[in-house]
């Protein structure tokens, strides 16, 4: 199975570009789609959910017409939105023996295998009489899976899946992502560049609209190392800094500024190499310092 999305665009009545010409090409597996908020992650999550009308563009999922058929593409659709409702006073386990009623599963022994299946797989069986009220962001987030799951799909979409979430659900939640990843196309929309260096051998990056970078990560990453220097810099020094050198990020460490910078060559005697890493992928490109064309085909 594979996703095609073919000079894709979408502007809104109030005149914001949310997308412009992407043309993404999405293998079994997961995808990581980063970008910083506003990028137009979500306008393009909802776009392949069939939530919202392109102006242009196509997209084809195998041999569905996403935009013409939407009907096929929503019973192999498992969506898990940024914010999404759940009923505060319903257990994990009869709420989702509900969406099970609801996505054609009515046969009753049927059911019950299929919810206690991914009640485990999701690991909340041991907590599926508790209210979804009482869950945490991370449990209520592995809950959204596995409603997601339902039907087995073949094009699963997470968007801002471990925003708020502490490191050790973020974690939990990462693990069980990768389980899933293995036989399905899987969208990974957010804007935490660890979430996609852990997780997905290709990527893309957009902002305002566009894809600036298509690639696997490490490849990415191969393409900048040698380009990335770094120094501790005073705070007041950082003007002159970004006037005089191409700045693809800020950090403070132990209280001290760290920059990291873009150069061909040593810049300077009190730079230093950095081993490059995804976070450096990421600035550069939106700073507009990498070879996003030389990637892109890799």
């Amino acid at each position: 199975m594979e996703l095609r999305i073919e000079h894709l665009a979408k502007t809104y009545p109030n005149g914001v570009r949310a997308l412009h010409d992407v043309t993404l090409t999405i293998p079994s597996g997961m995808f990581g789609l980063l970008g910083p908020n506003g990028a137009g992650k979500s306008s393009l999550m909802r776009t392949i959910a069939t939530l919202q009308e392109p102006d242009t563009g196509s997209i084809m999922l195998g041999d569905i017409d996403v935009l013409r058929q939407k009907d096929r593409v929503r019973r192999t659709l498992g969506y898990l939105p940024q914010e999404f409702g759940v009923y505060p006073s319903v257990s994990a386990e009869r709420l989702l023996d509900h969406f099970a009623i609801l996505e054609g599963f009515t046969q009753r022994a049927a059911r019950q295998r299929v919810v206690e299946g991914l009640l485990r797989q999701t690991n909340l069986w041991d907590v599926r009489k508790q209210r979804l009220g009482g869950y945490s962001g991370g449990m209520r987030q592995r809950f959204g899976i596995a409603v997601a799951l339902l039907g087995d799909p073949s094009l699963i979409i997470v968007d801002e899946p471990t925003a708020g979430l502490d490191p050790a659900e973020r974690v939990r939640f990462l693990n069980l992502l990768s389980e899933i990843g293995e036989n399905s196309v899987v969208i990974l929309s957010t804007h935490i560049v660890e979430d996609v260096a852990d997780l997905c051998p290709r990527m893309a990056i957009i902002d305002r609209g566009e894809i600036l970078l298509e690639a696997e990560p490490q490849v990415a990453m191969a393409a900048l190392q040698g380009h990335v220097w770094k120094r501790i810099v005073a705070k007041q020094e950082l003007p002159q800094i970004e006037r005089n050198y191409r700045l693809i990020c800020t950090k403070l460490q132990a209280g001290r500024t760290l920059v990291h910078v873009y150069a061909e060559t040593r810049p300077g005697p009190e730079f230093e190499p950095v081993e490059a890493d995804l976070e450096d992928v990421y600035f550069s490109v939106m700073a507009g310092h990498h070879g996003a064309r030389a990637a892109r085909d890799a």
